[in-house]
């Protein structure tokens, strides 16, 4: 080795153990290229951040991939169960159909009104209520009011439900007319309008017709207009939508309790050729001509004037016909009175009138001896 080192020329040292463990390069000193190496391997080092970023995508990744698998792997309820679900929500959207709703929204036109259908419902302003109103707010309507409508159409722009409850009403109006009407019950309605025929009064919300030869008064039908009538029910037909009503027997049942006998002041309305028509608390009555005094009245207008005010004594009342017959005659303290003096008539009245009961009263206990006398012994 050393002789092929003298040849070359060259003066190498001895190897040893120590030098190649240890190579003659390697020096405590890193060099510029290892510095710039480990600085680069420090740049691409994965942050926390971006670890869970990763956990996150795989997991997504792998959820996407079990929906196309196995979409219904880990949930509770089928897709029957969902079916179910939805038809339980359902409902028959026909017109005329009954839903109950909750109204959540009020404006100047209407109502909107959740009824859990798919699309919307709304409640216009005209068919909030039976009676005419401005704002739905005068029929109590308010968000938050749960109540039970009628579909009564649809609008095809933003196929949305139109409800009432105006219809509900009216036939709960019918209703109540038709028990009032089986009650025979006195009711009170307003003139909103007339004709030549009679006049139109509301009743429970209702239209009703009062012929003029039902209304006990001979006021034309301007007089009556927003005038409030006690009335009683003729004819309630909602089928023909008939709703007929009468005054004259309503105030005939009003006079029912004074009786036959009964002395009632009255103002004399109109004269006619056979006798006067008596004004008494809303309802007219006839005085006759033959009933005004014993003696022979040839000339009703010699006697009384149109807007008299006077006494009379009721001698019979026609409920049916809402008609009374009265007298001024029986009140005479002496034939004739009632033409000579009809001052002195009214002031002894009641007197007068006590003693035409208690013979009233004589020839009925009379007419029933009479009949308890003849009646064959069993």
């Amino acid at each position: 080795m050393a002789a092929v080192a003298q040849f070359s020329g060259l003066r190498c040292p001895p190897l040893s153990s120590s030098r190649l463990s240890k190579p003659a390069f390697c020096s405590s000193k890193p060099s510029p290229a290892r510095t710039s190496f480990s600085v680069a391997a420090a740049a691409y080092a994965i942050t926390p951040a971006q670890k869970e970023r990763q956990k996150l995508k795989d997991l997504f990744e792998e959820a996407a991939d079990r929906c196309r698998t196995a979409p219904m792997e880990g949930v509770s309820f089928t897709v029957e169960d969902f079916h179910a679900a939805l038809d339980k929500y359902d409902f028959d959207s026909e017109i005329g159909t009954k839903v109950k709703g909750t109204v959540f929204m009020t404006d100047v036109n209407g109502a909107l009104v959740d009824i859990t259908a798919k699309s919307s419902a709304y409640l216009p302003v005209q068919e909030a209520c039976i009676h005419r109103i401005k704002h739905v707010a005068e029929a109590g309507i308010y968000p938050g009011l749960v109540e039970e409508f009628v579909i009564v159409g649809e609008n095809m722009a933003d196929d949305s439900l139109i409800l009432s409850l105006r219809s509900i009403q009216y036939d709960l109006a019918w209703e109540r007319c038709r028990q009032l009407q089986a009650e025979d019950v006195i009711v009170k309605g307003k003139v909103v309008g007339g004709n030549k025929g009679g006049v139109v009064a509301i009743v429970e919300g209702l239209r009703g017709f009062i012929p003029f030869s039902q209304i006990s008064t001979k006021s034309t039908a301007e007089e009556l207009i927003d005038k409030e009538l006690p009335l009683k029910f003729v004819e309630v037909d909602e089928d023909q939508s008939r709703l007929v009503l009468s005054n004259r027997k309503a105030m005939a049942d009003n006079q029912a309790q004074l009786g036959i006998g009964s002395v009632v002041l009255g103002t004399v309305q109109s004269l006619k050729p056979y006798g006067a028509f008596i004004d008494i608390g809303g309802i007219n009555g006839l005085l006759h001509v033959s009933q005004i005094s014993h003696d022979r009245v040839s000339d009703i207008s010699t006697v009384l004037q149109p807007g008299d005010s006077l006494k009379v004594m009721i001698l019979s009342h026609d409920r049916e016909r809402g008609r009374v017959s009265l007298s001024t005659k029986k009140l005479e303290p002496t034939p004739g009175d009632m033409i000579r003096n009809p001052k002195l008539v009214f002031e002894k009245a009641d007197d007068m009138a006590q003693m035409f009961r208690q013979r009233i009263a004589q020839a009925e206990a009379m007419a029933r001896a009479d009949m308890l006398r003849f009646q064959p012994e069993v």
